[in-house]
């Protein structure tokens, strides 16, 4: 079964808020029959995007292939969240590569940060970005994690952009009763994500990129010239860059591995109006400190778009939402019979260690996935530092791709099982507080 095809329409965008607010439906015609590029970029979310603009900007010919349509993947149905730092936490990170890699990682992500915020201003991307991201914690324990993990990053990299949240400020931006307090990253932000990844598209074009759609991958070959076979034609390329995410299959077994695509969906309610002020009296978005992240925002027509729960099969749930309205009661319980006007599922990459992972897989090969959640920016600066690569400057792709990134345990077989009882057990953790 081919995630690609199990849950969506070929060819279309998912039927959610995104597409209905859409600033663009352009289509790209697909690929017919055989065409030559210095680079043949695989799939057509923020990393391809990212790495066939900053190619092309370079002064290389550029084709990118996308098995639907732009943004189709993660990329157009994620929580729209460009959040600071790595996935993994500087802790984390410290244990994992040692405290002078950490901090390099951490100036990594402030770059991408910034690269966002950079690509939207330069293209005049239309994507409602706007500033704030709280991270909530529904334990005091959590709360205390969250403001000593704000005052290391002020003492270590001078990082003074977050407001430590008591009870009552948190809930000043937040009233839920399900939290206790946080933080409050005034240079994270939010934006609408399939309008960014489309914004993204119309700049590689601009630049002189060729993008086909509905052109599936079947196969990739090797060599000094590799040939990337589509399901109408081949790209013949000096350089290959396989940028799909949960979505890759069985291109690559090294990348299938290690990044593992597991499904994750999004509400959207009725326009709430003058209630809105009761989900959020900020506009900031907010993700909370459970294992299996909530995480929301107001769209700009007053929506409340919620992000929760998972799943680990091909299938999505027969009925979304139903999935999603569980945890949104837990955090808004005025909310448990509010109407959903648009529920939908979508599959990222995740890794053992939540980074992601960048490797060089033959001479001129080069694949980054894995974002964890945390591809609004990662995903971005992946496609630049492969880019930058190509062109010889492997600095920035190196230190990504020495990160370590063990492989799932129990191969395709059992991973998913072994996954789904490890996050069962995570879960039942945030239920009972602990």
């Amino acid at each position: 079964m081919n995630l690609l095809y199990s849950n969506d329409k070929a060819g279309e965008h998912p039927d959610s808020w995104y597409a209905a607010t859409a600033n663009s439906q352009e289509r790209f015609a697909p690929l017919n029959g055989s065409v030559r590029a210095d680079v043949c970029v695989v799939g057509g979310g923020y990393t391809g995007l990212s790495a066939a603009l900053h190619l092309a900007e370079a002064g290389l010919n550029v084709v990118l292939v996308e098995a639907h349509r732009v943004g189709f993947g993660a990329s157009g149905r994620n929580g729209g969240q460009l959040g600071s730092g790595q996935r993994k936490g500087q802790d984390g990170l410290r244990e994992l590569v040692g405290t002078d890699e950490a901090d390099v990682l951490w100036d990594m992500a402030e770059d991408a940060k910034a690269l966002v915020k950079d690509l939207i201003a330069r293209h005049s991307i239309d994507c409602d970005l706007k500033p704030g991201v709280a991270e909530t914690a529904s334990s005091v324990g959590g709360v205390d994690e969250l403001h000593d993990h704000a005052e290391f990053l002020n003492h270590r990299y001078g990082y003074d952009k977050i407001d430590v949240l008591d009870a009552a400020a948190c809930h000043a931006i937040c009233p839920s009763p399900d939290y206790k307090g946080g933080i409050l990253d005034r240079d994270a932000a939010h934006l609408h994500p399939l309008n960014y990844a489309l914004g993204l598209a119309r700049a590689a074009v601009a630049a002189g990129v060729k993008i086909y759609e509905s052109s599936l991958v079947q196969a990739v070959d090797k060599g000094r010239l590799t040939q990337v076979h589509t399901n109408g034609g081949t790209v013949r390329a000096d350089h290959v860059v396989l940028a799909c995410n949960g979505y890759l299959g069985s291109l690559d077994r090294q990348v299938a591995r290690r990044v593992m695509p597991i499904n994750n969906f999004i509400i959207a309610t009725r326009p709430l109006g003058d209630e809105a002020k009761h989900v959020l009296a900020k506009d900031v978005a907010i993700a909370d400190s459970k294992f299996v992240v909530n995480y929301f925002r107001l769209s700009a027509d007053k929506r409340l778009l919620f992000g929760g729960g998972e799943s680990y099969g091909y299938r999505f749930p027969t009925y979304i939402p139903g999935v999603v309205r569980k945890p949104m009661t837990k955090v808004f319980p005025h909310l448990a019979d509010v109407r959903i006007d648009y529920a939908w599922g979508g599959t990222l990459g995740i890794t053992m260690n939540r980074m992601p992972y960048l490797a060089r897989l033959a001479p001129n090969i080069l694949s980054a996935s894995g974002y964890s959640g945390h591809g609004v920016g990662t995903a971005t600066h992946a496609g630049k530092l492969m880019a930058l690569a190509i062109q010889g400057q492997t600095s920035g792709f190196d230190t990504m791709s020495r990160v370590p990134t063990p492989a799932f345990p129990g191969g395709s077989g059992l991973r998913t099982p072994l996954l789904a009882l490890a996050m069962t057990w995570y879960a039942l953790r945030d239920r009972l507080g602990l």
